[in-house]
């Protein structure tokens, strides 16, 4: 078997390693062993392929991961609009029940049009539930 053959499943083996991980320690690796085999598939002799998949490694470890894991880290993005409704806990002021349409929530200071997550659970007024999405103008509620 041809030692670019190798690379790539290097490669593959690396990439699955940090689908898995999900750390990015395996991928600068498996960028190396990319190049490596790009070398070795040009007709460089082994000690080449092998000393550019160090190099290669190396350098995407030492440029790449901090920048990856600088984003990593970054705060969850700003939720605006309905999507910064979902996950409220509300007071249903009047009944939900999916059956006869009706139900609505105190959600954000205005009284919304509100249904059962769950189709087959009614919800009596005064119950606290948590809006679990919001579908045009009604929000979909559970207990």
């Amino acid at each position: 078997m041809d030692l670019w053959v190798i690379w790539i499943l290097v490669a593959v083996a690396f990439g699955v390693g940090e689908i898995l991980s999900l750390s990015f320690f395996l991928a600068p690796f498996a960028g190396g062993a990319l190049v490596a085999a790009a070398v070795d598939g040009a007709g460089a002799p082994d000690i080449v392929s092998i000393a550019v998949f160090l190099v290669a490694s190396t350098l995407f470890f030492g440029f790449l991961r901090p920048i990856a894991l600088r984003h990593a880290n970054m705060p969850p993005s700003l939720r605006t609009g309905t999507q910064a409704l979902i996950g409220q806990t509300v007071t249903v002021m009047q009944p939900i029940d999916n059956a006869a349409e009706t139900g609505s929530v105190k959600l954000a200071g205005e009284v919304w049009t509100a249904r059962s997550y769950l189709d087959d659970t009614p919800i009596p007024a005064g119950t606290r539930v948590d809006v679990i999405e919001i579908k045009g103008a009604t929000a979909l509620v559970t207990e």
